[in-house]
């Protein structure tokens, strides 16, 4: 009488090598998914924000931004593509753009910030879902046509300076969809306008762009008024650097250096 055969082995390898490419693929996602170079990054959204589309706008609508934006700048004597400098201030919610005439900056837009989550502050860590506060830059590949938030660029928190202070975080950003988690949300209309004014002036020949963003223009009266203990050190630091711009308007050299911005005014 035959002795009843065992199952065959190669049964136990497929079950093995299935298990194995779902947890690879499961670990995969989650190292991308938390990545600073992925911008569907909002892991916090309200229960009726509109779901993200990975798309940017149509072409012929952002050459319809475009022709806009030459039009404005004509008319106000400055140059399509010339280089730019933006400033944040979270308490009022406005974003600036200056343009570069000569050798100095003038302003020539502000847009109001649809909406920022948190406070008066910086970023400290992930997941606390304040918007930072510092010194930042902007270069073209911080640049995202396909946000999931409709177009968007990336502010570069954290900086040296964040990082000499164990702040965390990443995949700041200034995107459209009025919903945010520590990012600068406009609407889909003024994110085009925006990013367009940036992409124009990386690729007219600006290596990258200062991005400045303060709590509250930094006068003498609002200093006082808004004055605590927690942040005086920080904000003073800050205010060197608005002052600088205020003065020349040329976007100041900043440096860090023990655990400080070190502001040189502009030549």
């Amino acid at each position: 009488m035959n002795e009843p055969t065992s199952k065959p082995r190669w049964r136990l390898w497929v079950v093995i090598l299935v298990v194995a490419a779902l947890v690879g693929g499961g670990l995969t996602w989650w190292l991308v998914s938390d990545s600073d170079e992925d911008h569907a990054h909002v892991p916090h959204l309200p229960h009726d924000a509109p779901p993200p589309v990975r798309r940017g706008p149509p072409k012929s609508t952002m050459n319809k931004v475009r022709r806009s934006l030459r039009q404005a700048l004509t008319a106000k004597g400055f140059k399509a593509k010339a280089p730019i400098f933006m400033r944040v201030f979270k308490q009022s919610r406005e974003l600036e753009v200056w343009v570069k005439r000569g050798a100095r900056y003038e302003h020539f837009r502000t847009w109001p910030i649809c909406y920022h989550s948190g406070t008066l502050g910086p970023k400290l860590k992930r997941g606390d879902f304040q918007s930072p506060e510092g010194f930042y830059s902007v270069a073209r590949r911080q640049l995202n046509p396909y946000s999931s938030y409709h177009l968007s660029f990336n502010v570069g928190y954290p900086n040296r300076y964040d990082r000499a202070h164990r702040r965390t975080g990443s995949a700041i950003m200034v995107h459209g969809s009025c919903v945010s988690a520590g990012c600068f949300a406009m609407t889909d209309n003024k994110i085009r306008e925006i990013y367009a004014m940036a992409e124009d002036a990386l690729k007219g020949g600006q290596r990258k762009f200062a991005m400045h963003i303060f709590p509250f223009r930094m006068t003498k009266a609002n200093m006082k008024r808004h004055a605590t203990p927690a942040q005086a050190a920080f904000w003073a630091n800050l205010k060197e650097g608005y002052d600088a711009f205020e003065k020349s308007h040329k976007p100041p050299k900043v440096r860090v250096r023990d655990r400080r911005y070190v502001i040189t005014p502009a030549r």
